[in-house]
């Protein structure tokens, strides 16, 4: 539970009075793109980062006056990479495990139970730098799982994975979200990711949470259809589609038009002959039900992708001047 959570690194200001509430044994989500803030907030959390305005509370401990405990309740799988590839993935879940003086038979044994929850039984005792990337992420999530905590933070989990790898992390997460009963918050900046997993998803961008809500109801937010048109001057259009009682909103993305409509059905043949009749050839068209993404746009007026390449170095920017004052 956070109350008007902040954190400001000089003028720039990283987290923006986030109030969040996540409820016991949910799988919440944090969406949004590179330098919205999401790091920052789980850093807060996690308590290596002090709030600058605001107080969090993490299975009743606040983060500031009840650091240690604070500690004991989560575990945590960072964005980087952690591991000791010189270690076989039993000893690094064993040297986790003696940080927070689990005695030896509870260690093996629970190393047993998260090697095979995650798959890995059989690598064990390989060397960690004889792993794939979704097999490391795979063994630190079994790290954090070590010392049996009442939340687990996932910050980008599948960050540089292929989409199979990315898709296997998915089913793990869930499955461990089931069969350990925790709490999970995850942040993404995959549209997918969050709409697969997620119990609830908070938007973050700018550090603030813009929308809140579980997924599918956020995309029923938006009230229609997506309609794709492929034209040879999309952008010279959009003038005349958004005048059109047809179109609720109207973007233009990749060279495509994606227009907004309450029934795509009946829309599309409208669109097409109000398009032919301004002389426009209609090469393909599209039809979609809305995704997180467009509920983003529709809060924002930009993509995620978009903002996370300008907004993640203009952050990163603010964030190197901040830290030489």
């Amino acid at each position: 539970m956070t109350e008007n959570l902040t954190r400001k690194f000089n003028e720039l200001v990283a987290v923006d009075h986030v109030n969040l509430e996540i409820k016991r044994g949910e799988l919440f989500g944090l969406l949004g793109p590179n330098g919205a803030g999401k790091t920052t907030l789980i850093n807060m959390l996690c308590t290596i980062l002090p709030p600058t305005e605001g107080s969090a509370k993490i299975w009743g401990h606040d983060v500031v006056k009840e650091p240690d405990d604070v500690r004991r309740s989560i575990g945590v799988v960072f964005q980087d990479p952690t591991l000791d590839d010189r270690l076989t993935g039993r000893e690094n879940l064993d040297f986790h495990a003696r940080m927070y003086g689990m005695p030896k038979e509870v260690r093996r044994q629970r190393a047993d139970e998260l090697l095979e929850l995650v798959g890995l039984e059989r690598q064990g005792d390989d060397l960690v730098r004889t792993y794939s990337g979704g097999m490391r992420r795979r063994l630190e999530i079994a790290r954090g799982l070590m010392h049996h905590p009442k939340v687990l933070f996932l910050d980008e989990p599948t960050l540089g994975l292929d989409p199979q790898t990315r898709r296997a992390i998915w089913d793990y997460i869930q499955k461990l979200n089931r069969k350990e009963d925790i709490t999970i918050l995850l942040t993404t900046h995959y549209m997918e990711e969050a709409d697969y997993l997620c119990d609830r998803v908070g938007i973050i961008d700018g550090g603030k949470i813009i929308a809140l809500d579980r997924p599918s109801k956020l995309k029923a937010r938006l009230k229609g259809d997506i309609v794709t048109l492929e034209v040879p001057n999309p952008e010279r259009l959009v003038g005349t589609l958004r005048e059109s009682e047809l179109v609720n909103r109207i973007e233009v993305v990749n060279g495509f038009l994606h227009v907004g409509v309450r029934d795509g059905e009946s829309a599309i043949p409208k669109l097409v002959r109000l398009l032919e009749r301004k002389g426009e050839k209609v090469q393909s068209v599209g039809l979609r039900r809305p995704t997180l993404e467009d509920v983003f746009i529709s809060y924002t007026g930009r993509r995620i992708r978009e903002e996370g390449e300008a907004g993640a170095k203009e952050r990163m920017r603010l964030r190197m001047r901040a830290r030489r004052r």
